[in-house]
């Protein structure tokens, strides 16, 4: 697991590399079939990660938000695959508010085992398996462990959500709830908060991919926190359908 780590690791930083150049540049929003943004960052990204992917790990398939869109009779007999979001938050990518980042996972048997999380504007790489637990790069730094902070007895919840996509289900939500504050961010930034300790609670209720979740998800388990679908029950990867119902990350 370390040494897939690395390599993610390396990989991503080059993404967010590729995805800074064109941020610098300048780019053109262009909508997709389901009219959700796309720019050149995201397909940059994606051509580094896929070509990386492949030299290092032939055998195992790629999933990709960018990707050649796989016929569900194919992928539902992997075992093992990569789940990417080349550039998770890109309506934060628009913004240019620097909440957007690059996420890898490492699939086996419908679950998330490895999670690698890239934001290059605040240079902070986060790593995760159940193996190694969770670290955290930030500014080149050699990564340092993280772990989740449950809440004290009697302590307000620190709860972060979306920022682009707020659902009204949360005020109501967050009503039955001790919460101190409410902090909204983007992308899968908002998993990572929680993996190292700086939030207690990340609900969703507005849908979400599969690939927005996975890296994240990976990352928070290793930390010692969970994701659960609202049900209750363990959240399901590699559909029919890769669009997820809601969830809730805990320390």
């Amino acid at each position: 697991m370390e040494e897939i780590i690395k390599n993610l690791s390396c990989i991503a930083r080059e993404a967010g590399a590729a995805i800074m150049a064109v941020r610098n540049k300048g780019f053109d929003v262009k909508n997709k079939n389901d009219k959700s943004p796309v720019t050149e960052a995201d397909i940059a990204s994606n051509e580094v990660i896929s070509k990386r992917l492949k030299e290092l790990y032939p055998e195992i398939p790629i999933l990709s938000e960018e990707g050649t869109k796989i016929p569900y009779e194919e992928r539902k007999q992997w075992d093992i695959f990569f789940l990417i979001d080349p550039l998770d938050g890109t309506k934060e990518f628009i913004k240019d508010n620097g909440e957007f980042c690059v996420c890898i996972a490492l699939m086996r048997k419908k679950r998330p085992i490895l999670g690698v999380v890239y934001a290059p504007t605040q240079d902070a790489l986060y790593t995760g398996s159940i193996e190694t637990g969770a670290q955290v790069s930030k500014n080149g730094e050699p990564p340092v462990a993280i772990s989740t902070r449950p809440p004290a007895e009697n302590e307000g919840l620190i709860v972060v959500g979306s920022r682009s996509h707020p659902a009204p289900e949360l005020a109501d939500y967050l009503e039955t709830l001790n919460v101190e504050k409410m902090t909204p961010a983007g992308s899968a930034i908002k998993f990572c908060l929680v993996a190292e300790g700086k939030a207690h609670l990340y609900p969703r209720f507005n849908p979400t991919m599969e690939w927005d979740t996975g890296a994240g998800q990976a990352i928070v388990e290793a930390a010692g926190g969970s994701m659960l679908g609202l049900d209750g029950k363990e959240f399901p990867y590699n559909k029919e359908n890769l669009r997820n119902a809601g969830f809730i990350v805990k320390a």
